[in-house]
């Protein structure tokens, strides 16, 4: 089985990957949308994205993609500690208060944000596509002082040192990927668990009326099914018009989530469920 992941090599993503699928054949992409059109291209089984950060929130490329352009089944959900360290060449070992541009994702400079204040106030920082490529350009560029921000597999995976390690700001800091499928593939992986078992819904409006959100969480409500999470997502047609994504604290049944569909699609909503999964944790 091949598993496709957010690469290169010793992001988080990789991480979870390998502490999740240890025997299976992975497969780095540069960014979250190639690594979903290559599992839809079948050239892989599975592929594993970030979704959401404890700190900053959900990533928005990763639901967009998965309601507006890739029709993916979400089949598992990895939820991971994340420890950020601010990393240098080992040429600059000593000189990491003078770097110049500090490079990493965006979630994880915003993460950093109050480290990052206080010792490097008028560096400029960079954004990149992960925290590992973030470290795999400092490696290429050790003639420069310059720093990234990632973990401490990227900075032994690319010949780095450790300048400051644990310089995020939130102690509780986790992230969760999602495993995802392609639609209507019947096989089984075996990753759904009787316990700690979720379900994620879509909801769209025909049109922008008053009281909507109401009518979807009174469906859930008064056949007393816990949300974890509901958010709203532009539709992409025009300005106010929104999605809702709702994460359900069940998996999909016979009769209360299949009633919720029913009871949303009979006031006219169309509802789509992208998942019904378990919940991992490392």
């Amino acid at each position: 089985m091949k598993v496709g992941f957010l690469g290169p090599e010793a992001t988080f993503t990789h991480v979870a990957v390998q502490s999740f699928f240890e025997k299976e054949e992975h497969l780095a992409y540069t960014s979250i949308p190639a690594c979903m059109d290559g599992l839809a291209e079948g050239e892989v089984d599975l592929a594993v994205v970030p979704i959401e950060n404890s700190v900053e929130g959900s990533v928005p490329i990763t639901i967009d993609y998965l309601v507006h352009e890739q029709p993916l089944q979400i089949v598992g959900e990895i939820i991971m500690p994340i420890r950020q360290h601010l990393i240098v060449s080992k040429k600059n070992a000593e000189k990491w208060k003078d770097a110049k541009v500090i490079y990493s994702h965006s979630h994880a400079l915003a993460q950093c944000h109050p480290f990052l204040h206080e010792h490097f106030k008028s560096t400029r920082l960079e954004p990149m596509t992960s925290t590992s490529a973030a470290a795999k350009f400092v490696s290429e560029n050790e003639h420069e002082n310059i720093a990234a921000i990632a973990n401490e597999y990227a900075a032994k995976a690319y010949g780095l040192h450790i300048a400051v390690s644990d310089i995020h700001s939130n102690t509780y800091n986790r992230t969760k990927f999602v495993i995802l499928q392609r639609e209507n593939t019947a096989k089984e992986y075996g990753l759904l668990k009787k316990e700690n078992q979720k379900s994620t819904f879509v909801v769209m409006m025909p049109e922008n009326k008053a009281g909507a959100l109401h009518q979807v969480l009174s469906a859930f409500a008064w056949r007393k099914i816990d949300l974890s999470k509901i958010e709203s997502r532009p539709m992409k047609t025009g300005l106010g018009n929104y999605f809702f994504i709702i994460d359900v604290e069940m998996g999909y049944d016979e009769v209360l989530l299949p009633g919720v569909k029913q009871e949303l699609e009979a006031l006219g909503f169309t509802v789509k469920i992208i998942g019904s999964y378990s919940t991992y944790s490392k």
